[in-house]
């Protein structure tokens, strides 16, 4: 086995591990920030909307060695008061972008090009496009995800609980805003490629969010039949239970992802591919972040809200009290009492690698009537 399946082994035992819900404040308060970063951001400098949502004309050209600077120049000349966006293709194309221009204008630009660029009017390939179709892409967009947010919240609330389901819809809010406030602060165009990476991210941000709580609905199943461990002890030990497979998914997703963005899209000078490759690796990375740090304590804080689980949490913490004041350690102290087992084949009370904390107790008599294997 290797050291990280060791690792991963060890972890979902509960031999080791990190208190994540423990420390749910500090992870609030991080996600917190970066939110009000990406909402500052995108209020203060906007989206880079594309071509395609502003409407105008996209000239493609192959085969040049003219530089991207003087593309620039010459085409703000050749059409003055428009936006123009040029964009590296390869290694010897072009790509040029005109916001606002009207099919005259276009044969006008085409021919001004050809002469600047030294290049022939057939080997200048001219794109219209109207505000139109862009605004129809972006209605669709929206209408689709509302959509999906609304199934997915139905979804979870049916097969888990509605506190999931609002904690998992709070955790893709927070995906979607953190990427698109990357956009805007980084200034790349917003493209229907880009509509595209937001919706596909969402699935993904979801995927590591159920299996947690996957985790967490079977390990809490009779927890309050029980007085060893919290609802957040057990949720930390879901969370630590299923952190290398979420490690793992996330690398093996972010390693492609990252190729296109900084490969193709940076070394490569493929800038189309910035626009869904760069929602891809925030939207990604976001999501892996929210389902350990923000999805599952907030599932914690919630449940922990009702009496059963106060009152539960108030048991638990009164058995270790008293089993300090005899001067015992939480580890070495027998919880399991018949008063407070839970029913048979609930796997919250089996043992301890099966649900609780990362450092819950063990039971000091583990060994009565059996033989210790020892040779006299």
């Amino acid at each position: 086995m290797s050291r990280l399946g060791a690792f991963g082994a060890r972890l979902y035992r509960g031999e080791v591990g990190y208190d994540f819900v423990g420390k749910r404040k500090i992870w609030y308060g991080i996600s917190i920030l970066i939110t009000i970063t990406a909402i500052v951001g995108l209020a203060v400098r906007g989206l880079n909307m594309g071509i395609e949502f502003k409407g105008g004309a996209v000239f493609t050209i192959q085969h040049t060695t003219t530089s991207v600077a003087k593309a620039q120049t010459d085409t703000e000349a050749a059409a003055p008061g428009h936006e123009v966006v040029v964009q590296k293709l390869g290694s010897d194309g072009l790509r040029i972008q005109v916001s606002d221009l009207n099919p005259q204008n276009s044969a006008a630009v085409t021919t001004e090009l050809s002469k600047d660029l030294n290049v022939p009017e057939s080997k200048i390939a001219a794109d219209l496009v109207g505000p139109s179709w862009g605004e129809s892409v972006a209605n669709k967009a929206w209408t689709g995800l509302g959509i999906f947010l609304v199934l997915v919240v139905i979804y979870l609330a049916i097969a888990f609980e509605w506190r999931m389901a609002v904690a998992a819809l709070v955790a893709l809010i927070h995906d979607l805003t953190i990427t698109v406030g990357v956009y805007a602060l980084v200034g790349f165009e917003v493209t229907p490629g880009t509509v595209i990476g937001l919706l596909t991210i969402l699935g993904y941000s979801l995927y590591d969010t159920v299996v947690v709580f996957d985790s967490l609905k079977e390990q809490s199943k009779g927890i309050t039949k029980q007085s060893r461990w919290t609802f957040s002890e057990v949720a930390n030990r879901s969370i630590n239970g299923t952190l290398v497979r979420s490690i793992n998914t996330t690398v093996v997703a972010l390693l492609p992802v990252a190729g296109l963005l900084f490969i193709g899209g940076g070394l490569l000078g493929a800038g189309t591919l910035n626009d869904i490759s760069l929602a891809l690796f925030v939207g990604l990375a976001a999501g892996a972040y929210s389902s350990i740090f923000i999805a599952t304590p907030l599932v914690a804080d919630l449940k922990e809200s009702e009496p059963q689980m106060k009152a539960l949490k108030k048991r638990v913490f009164a058995k270790r009290a008293a089993a300090a004041a005899k001067g015992e350690s939480i580890e070495q102290t027998d919880y399991g009492t018949d008063d407070d087992a839970p029913a048979d084949g609930d796997p919250a009370g089996a043992t301890p690698a099966a649900a609780g904390s990362v450092n819950g107790p063990r039971s000091r008599n583990r060994n009565n009537g059996r033989p210790s294997g020892r040779r006299r």
